[in-house]
């Protein structure tokens, strides 16, 4: 009889400090097996109408389906990104706050900008890639330039008399029509924009005369003749612009840029955590609704394990790194 209440006694007591052991632990470690367990915000440094919205909104709406939690986007746009970035960067590490990386936040705030409030390497885990988006050269119609060539040569003519307008210091269009300038020689003035959405509202408008962004933000105008498309970013034409050349064919060697986005999370979120997140992330690039809109705009869907979206983002690095450095891309 004593043996069997000793027992009891033990295994009462053993409760009791797992009981008490769990409840001293961080909660972002309590919360591993049981994420999400609220609403995820989904941080998108930019303003709404551009590229990385659209690709936020996409994954976001499969993610709120398949998790049981709403997954919303907030855009915050500001200071090339710095804005979003640093409050992500200070959010609880629990997987309820994400940020949408992109090549500018990534590879060339870290060149570019000297004050951030953050080390992209250190203050972020990598989650996935999500999606990588062609670049597109456009022009107004206005402009007295029919082709890619016949627009440097113009521009040549003119040097510093056209405007191209950008989503703002950093994005991706600031960055592929600062590295167009650098490989043609052209002289064009960049206007920063608070997000896709407004600079392409002055662009149609013809207040600026050229820009570069992603298909999914310009197709619509593409298609309208609201806008020209002269060149192509990617090593390859697109299938959904099969008449307009890539800038390499156009005489300009192993030229190369495309928008990409990711998912980050802060540093210190749990390991199980960060693998749920792009396991669902992955089934999310699969989902009909995704992978037909993915298409649509000639966008290659990602997914792939946090490892893998942090080598890529290292090589990003080393190639807008020199960049920046030889087109002196710098805050305006």
């Amino acid at each position: 009889m004593n043996d069997h209440f000793s027992l009891r006694r033990r295994e009462l007591v053993a409760r009791a400090v797992a009981a008490t052991t769990a409840a001293l632990l961080p909660a972002a470690l309590r919360a591993q097996s049981h994420w999400p367990t609220k609403s995820v915000r989904f941080l998108v440094p930019f303003a709404p109408g551009g590229t990385s919205e659209i690709v936020a909104r996409s994954v976001a709406a499969e993610l709120t389906k398949q998790l049981g939690q709403t997954v919303y986007v907030e855009n915050k746009p500001g200071g090339a990104g710095v804005v979003a970035m640093t409050e992500a960067a200070h959010a609880a590490p629990d997987g309820h706050t994400i940020i949408l990386g992109h090549v500018g936040t990534l590879a060339v705030n870290p060149y570019m900008l000297s004050d951030q409030p953050y080390d992209v390497n250190r203050d972020f885990v990598p989650v996935t890639l999500l999606a990588k988006v062609p670049n597109v050269f456009v022009i107004h119609p206005d402009v007295p330039a029919k082709n890619f060539k016949e627009f440097v040569a113009y521009v040549k003519a003119n040097p510093g008399k056209l405007n191209y307008g950008s989503a703002g210091n950093a994005s991706a269009g600031h960055l592929a029509m600062e590295y167009l300038k650098l490989v043609t020689g052209m002289f064009i003035t960049h206007i920063p924009y608070r997000g896709t959405g407004p600079q392409l509202t002055d662009l149609l408008a013809g207040r600026t005369q050229a820009s570069s962004a992603g298909l999914p933000a310009l197709g619509a105008h593409i298609r309208a003749g609201k806008l020209r498309a002269i060149a192509v970013g990617t090593l390859q034409r697109i299938s959904a612009l099969p008449d307009v050349p890539t800038v390499a064919e156009m005489g300009y060697k192993d030229f190369e840029t495309s928008q990409w986005y990711g998912i980050l999370a802060p540093a210190g979120t749990p390991p199980d955590v960060v693998k749920k997140i792009q396991e669902e992330s992955f089934k999310a690039l699969k989902s009909s609704a995704v992978t037909e809109r993915f298409a649509t705009d000639n966008a290659v869907g990602g997914g792939g394990p946090s490892s893998e979206f942090a080598a890529f983002i290292g090589k990003e690095q080393k190639i807008w790194k020199e960049i920046v450095r030889k087109a002196q891309i710098k805050a305006d």
